[in-house]
């Protein structure tokens, strides 16, 4: 890992968890695999913080722990990684597929896991049915069936998997983030190294829940001692039997990012081609989703009369016309659809890598166009496109003055997106007996934009903390009267009270709060649009690996 990986993990865990988790998972991501003596030792923080944070961690997934490498009775030792930690960036991505796929229920569901790292589903249910109802007119509410429903469909989707077991380990030790009294459980020298959760049979089998009811509505004065009430009724295991004891939850990451992965496909395809191609792809992959590794080039062949049959009733293309959008999609330059048979009508893959390559290599060549304009970024396609030219080649195939094209390779050659190749035709590596052939080398290249995207998605985030700071008191300010103002309306107070509630913020603070919010939307937007930039980039260097 990078130092610019380190230091993105560290604002997360900070944004997200705190200081004292920030300290320790960064330390950890540094020092590798570590015990919880050396932990304490290393960091300089009280044992109790320690097991609270590594808690934490283990709890969303961010930490796992093994016996120790000095064998049987050594103590367990923790370790973090990158990869589960920056998933924390593409969490509004994921809340808001589910929301697209379905609708609220599904987004609640999967706000309340990453949230809670995992739970349980009856205890999922309850917490999404009680929120659902808190937002619906008096006298409404939800049924615990449609909430169940939904968490049924995510699970039959791939989209929530069961937290793997770790043997020797009780139940205590999937201890929801509620109950800290537990903070060192994880500590249990005699767990083993994690499992996949695809490694057990019953990663996707719904457990029978014997939940029947409906939610209930929270009133706006029942905080303080109700909620502790609440907590204890949580521990309470009388009031917990409804079937699924010891069975958790949790986010299955890799679903949702090859569903990412097929909508980017889908929708390069639609802006090369048009809308009915973009369906057909669309198609291919929803009828291969169950039968393709994660980790496959292309996806499993299919005929074209089981495309025509599984198309969209609302499509009504003849079956002459889907052949010819099939070959249009074949003979492609993007090579998006392959053609790997003749029988039943012809037999067709969605070359999964090639389109990761495509879509890669356009994110590199839009880089490129607006840092250094649309001249470089002809000589970059040019390159990309010939694989080694001499300077007076590119002259000639860019149709660009010789002195603009020399500093415009120079340029680029400074910033590491264009390399340079030296073939000497003697052993004494003369200038004049040598060629110099520029060249792009699409994997490094893409790993260095990836590591530039690590560095700008930090300076982000520290820039939104620092705004948010800097205007702390003025936030504060207005929560304190928004809360005023819910609870004023609440108990039905006149609009004489409201208005008078209201002017206790002045214009100037008004408008200090509306630039604030804007601002801060703004760098939101960066970080996603960002986000989708990793995505894309992660995925291409993740298939190139896969292939190799």
């Amino acid at each position: 890992m990078t130092a610019q990986e380190v230091r993105l993990c560290g604002l997360l865990l900070r944004e997200h968890f705190g200081d004292v988790v920030e300290r320790v998972g960064t330390h950890l991501l540094r020092s590798g695999a570590q015990n919880l003596r050396v932990i304490i030792h290393e960091t300089g923080i009280s044992l109790d913080l320690v097991k609270k944070s590594l808690c934490v961690l283990v709890q969303h997934g961010a930490c796992v722990f093994s016996s120790g490498r000095k064998g049987p009775g050594s103590p367990a030792e923790y370790q973090t990684g990158c990869e589960q930690i920056l998933r924390i960036l593409r969490y509004p991505r994921y809340i808001y597929t589910a929301k697209t796929l379905y609708g609220d229920t599904g987004e609640l569901i999967i706000e309340e896991l990453l949230q809670r790292g995992h739970m349980t589903m009856s205890g999922t249910v309850k917490t999404v049915a009680d929120r659902l109802t808190q937002n619906m007119e008096e006298g409404r509410s939800m049924d615990y069936g449609e909430v169940t429903s939904a968490f049924s469909k995510l699970v039959e989707t791939h989209f929530l998997q069961r937290c793997p077991p770790v043997a020797g380990a009780g139940t205590t030790e999937r201890a929801t983030p509620a109950t800290p009294a537990t903070p060192g459980t994880p500590a249990a020298p005699v767990s083993t190294a994690p499992r996949s959760a695809e490694s057990f049979p019953d990663c996707y089998n719904v457990p029978h829940v014997t939940l029947v009811g409906r939610g209930k509505r929270r009133l706006s004065s029942e905080d303080g001692e109700d909620q502790r009430n609440a907590k204890k009724a949580k521990l309470d295991p009388e009031t917990q039997s409804h079937g699924d004891e010891g069975i958790f939850w949790q986010v299955n990451f890799q679903r949702f990012h090859l569903h990412f992965r097929d909508q980017a496909i889908i929708t390069a395809v639609a802006n090369k081609l048009d809308q009915t191609s973009s369906e057909i792809v669309r198609t291919m992959l929803r009828m291969s989703e169950v039968t393709t590794s994660p980790a496959a080039t292309c996806t499993k062949p299919l005929s074209a009369n089981e495309i025509f049959r599984s198309l969209p009733t609302n499509y009504n293309i003849a079956r002459p016309i889907l052949d010819q959008y099939l070959t249009l999609l074949v003979d492609d330059p993007m090579e998006f659809v392959g053609k790997s048979g003749e029988s039943g009508g012809g037999m067709y893959v969605v070359n999964l890598h090639r389109a990761l390559a495509n879509l890669a290599r356009a994110t590199l060549e839009s880089v490129v166009q607006e840092r250094f304009g649309s001249r470089s970024a002809r000589i970059f396609r040019l390159l990309l496109r010939k694989r080694h030219l001499e300077q007076k080649q590119v002259e000639d195939f860019a149709m660009i003055p010789a002195k603009e094209a020399k500093d415009m390779l120079y340029t680029l050659l400074s910033e590491n997106l264009v390399q340079l190749q030296e073939i000497p035709k003697t052993p004494d590596y003369a200038p004049s007996r040598t060629f110099y052939l520029y060249t792009v080398n699409q994997l490094p290249t893409a790993r260095m934009l990836l590591q530039n995207c690590y560095k700008t998605i930090a300076n982000l985030i520290e820039r939104r903390l620092f705004e948010s700071k800097e205007s702390k008191r003025l936030l504060e300010k207005s929560q304190r009267i928004e809360a005023i103002l819910a609870s004023l309306q609440a108990s039905g107070a006149e609009p004489e009270q409201l208005t008078e509630v209201e002017e206790m913020i002045t214009a100037p603070e008004k408008q200090q709060l509306e630039a604030l919010r804007l601002h801060i939307n703004k760098l939101d937007s960066a970080e996603n649009q960002v986000d989708e930039t990793i995505f894309l980039l992660e995925s291409y260097i993740d298939s190139t690996a896969s292939t190799s």
